[in-house]
């Protein structure tokens, strides 16, 4: 199953571009996810398993480096293209 996903990284820190660029770029990575930047959100898309294990191990790997955040998510199944 396709999906959709809105995702917004809030670091709870006065630096907080730097993490948020750091967990997009990262995203950029996986094989078989879409990814889309804009100013509010970054939408990521593709099968539903590849796009949840690539927002499991980033956003994992994200509270590791970054002592307070907070993800904003929406997901959408079966998206229109």
């Amino acid at each position: 199953m396709q999906v959709a996903v809105d995702i917004s990284l809030y670091p709870l820190d006065e630096n907080f571009i730097p993490p948020i660029k750091d967990v997009i770029e990262r995203l950029e990575k996986h094989e078989g996810v879409s990814v889309d930047r804009n100013r509010m959100s970054t939408q990521l898309r593709g099968e539903f398993d590849i796009v949840m294990s690539a927002l499991t191990k980033e956003i994992g790997t994200t509270f590791d480096r970054v002592p307070k955040a907070v993800f904003a998510i929406k997901i959408l199944n079966n998206p229109v293209n």
